[in-house]
Order: C-alpha cells, then structure tokens, then sequence
C-alpha cells in the first residue's frame, strides 16, 4: 500500500460508503443474498478510526445508502432480475424490511456509525455515489477536490463511487483495510486495480497511515490528545 499524500482539511473529505444494515446485519439484503457478513461487518472498527481522525481534523464527512423508493421506480428492471438471481429480490421482505427500500430498518446506517448532526447523508439508487444524487453538486460548493474513500462493498460500490470521482477531476485514496469484498478472493485485485498505471483510480492507504496523516492537519489541541 501507498502512504496517502497531505490531506487538506479545506478541500478533502471522508466519504463512508453503504455502512447499512443492508449489508453489514443480519437479516438484511447481503445476508439474504448469502454473503458472509463478518467481512462487512469486520471494517467497523477502521471505519469508527476513520471518522473520528476524519472529524477532529474538520474535514467534510459524507455517509452514503444505496436503496430505493417505496414503489421502486427508480429501480432499473436489470437491477431487480439481478437481485432476484441473489436470492433477495430487492423490495421483497425480510428480518429488517423490505430489501434495500428507503426509510427500512435495514436501509439505514448500523449503529456504530452514527451520523452526527449536520453530516450529510446521500441516498443513491445505484451502485456509484454519484449517479443521480447531489453529491458532486455538494463538493463542489464545499470546494472539495480530494476523497478519502472507505465502506461497502470493494468491487462493488467503493470501485463504483471511485471511479465516477476519477472521472469527475477528484483525487482519491481508498483505505484498504477499512473497505470490504463480497468474497474474499475479490479484495485484493479489487484494490490492485487501483494502482495501475501510475495509479490510474488513484492510490490504496491503510487506515493507520490514514489516520496519522489525518492527525498532522488536525487542530493542535486535537492532535495531541
């Protein structure tokens, strides 16, 4: 793994993908779908670091849901076959709501990873974070051109949001160890892609380097405690 380059409070953010019940509990949608959730829910921890040293050193935080309306409209027919292929059909019933729907128990963050107040939350009917929502409208206003990168899934949407950010001009880095694969066999190509080129999407940190270069920029009262 690469050590990030300085982070600039003004102009990063922390931008903490799809930490929902959906794919981190029991019950919900990844868990109906088979997957083994101890690796989604194993990055908690890295995550809570994240946000705090994320926090302290005042840089914009950004949670992201992937779900859907009530009456899914705003879910692609492909999408849903795809679901019903998973064996959890999204908007279909389960322990914790209807799967991957708006305003679910299920759809929500888990609870170790809390929002604080004023903290935006971008709901996204896709896999990427910036199809159809307001997120890069909200960067921008913010002047943010650098995204600390982090949540659920790796190859999924984590590659997904970074790619649409490389596209759009952002300079990333995706803390390894702080995302998460469906399988396990997928994590490590997920983040060697990453890299290619010269790094093409971007950079991979760990969340400790993270976050001590997130504490060199942090207030001095901050940073020393």
């Amino acid at each position: 793994m690469n050590t990030p380059t300085a982070f600039d409070p003004a102009t990063t953010a922390l931008l903490v993908i799809d930490m929902q019940r959906d794919f981190c509990s029991p019950g919900g949608y990844a868990h109906q779908a088979g997957i083994d959730i101890s690796r989604t829910q194993a990055v908690v921890p890295q995550v809570q670091r994240l946000l705090a040293a994320a926090r302290a050193a005042g840089l914009l935080v950004v949670h992201t849901r992937e779900g859907h309306l009530p009456d899914l409209s705003d879910c692609p027919p492909a999408k849903l076959a795809r679901s019903v292929a998973a064996g959890a059909p999204i908007g279909s019933y389960g322990p914790l709501g209807r799967l991957l729907v708006r305003g679910e128990q299920g759809h929500d963050l888990v609870d170790a990873l809390r929002p604080l107040p004023g903290e935006a939350v971008i709901d996204k009917p896709g896999y990427g974070a910036f199809y159809l929502t307001g997120l890069d409208s909200l960067l921008t206003r913010q002047g943010v051109r650098q995204l600390i990168l982090c949540g659920v899934t790796t190859e999924v949407c984590v590659h997904s949001t970074l790619r649409e950010a490389v596209d759009r001009g952002y300079t990333c880095t995706t803390v390894g160890d702080a995302t998460a694969a469906s399988q396990p066999e997928l994590q490590a190509p997920a983040l060697a892609m990453i890299g290619v080129e010269g790094g093409l999407f971007g950079r991979v940190s760990s969340t400790d380097d993270t976050v001590e270069a997130l504490r060199a920029v942090a207030p001095v009262e901050v940073a020393e405690k």
